[in-house]
């Protein structure tokens, strides 16, 4: 797909591609895995959020050395996860891994944990992430079914939104090279299919 000339078709296309949101039913207490970002907001708000109405007794916090600010980004949502009340012995840390696959690979003890207890794995991430999805379901092929919350992230001060992504140079540029990749590595095998299906990822 040539990302200068995108038709109106083409921009549908893409958005539902990549729009990984299967959100858990309401009510029904999962484990979040909160993937690294740049220090935004909306992955502790909505983890806390959940927490605090019962919905998310296990948070998984996911990320190594943020190459914009040198932070470890796990260590990091572990802190402000606490500051925003929820006890430490709910959140299991990750804080080695350089890329998605390796937030789930080495989050796979608490992965596996939280299945062994009954709770759904729910990823929390930009929306446009497909990779978080795509790793969960290809490392761990039996936690189906998958649930994800996409939040919105804003690069360089614009919002991305499932809206603006096509106006937004770092958006738009993010948003087709998530939903080529996935595809690319679907087709040579390194991914397991995925859809989305009844609400929720299979």
């Amino acid at each position: 797909m040539n990302d200068g000339a995108l038709t109106a078709a083409d921009i549908r296309q893409l958005t539902e591609a990549a729009d990984i949101s299967a959100p858990p039913p309401d009510g029904v207490p999962v484990a979040l895995v909160l993937f690294g970002t740049n220090k935004q907001d909306q992955p502790v708000r909505i983890a806390a959020e959940r927490y605090h109405a019962g919905a998310a007794p296990l948070i998984i916090a996911t990320g190594g050395i943020n190459r914009h600010d040198g932070s470890t980004e796990g260590r990091e949502f572990a802190r402000r996860l606490a500051d925003a009340g929820i006890p430490a012995d709910v959140v299991r840390v990750e804080d080695q891994s350089k890329d998605t696959w390796q937030n789930v690979e080495l989050s796979l003890p608490y992965l596996r944990e939280a299945l062994d207890v009954g709770l759904p794995l729910t990823a929390v991430s930009k929306w446009h992430h497909l990779r978080t999805v795509y790793c969960l379901r290809t490392l761990l092929p039996q936690a189906v079914p998958l649930y994800a919350i996409g939040w919105e992230p804003v690069y360089g001060g614009q919002p991305v939104t499932r809206e603006t992504w096509p106006r937004v140079p770092d958006g738009r540029r993010r948003v087709v090279r998530e939903v080529t990749e996935v595809a690319r590595r679907v087709a040579e095998g390194s991914y397991l299919p995925a859809v989305k299906e009844d609400g929720a990822w299979r």
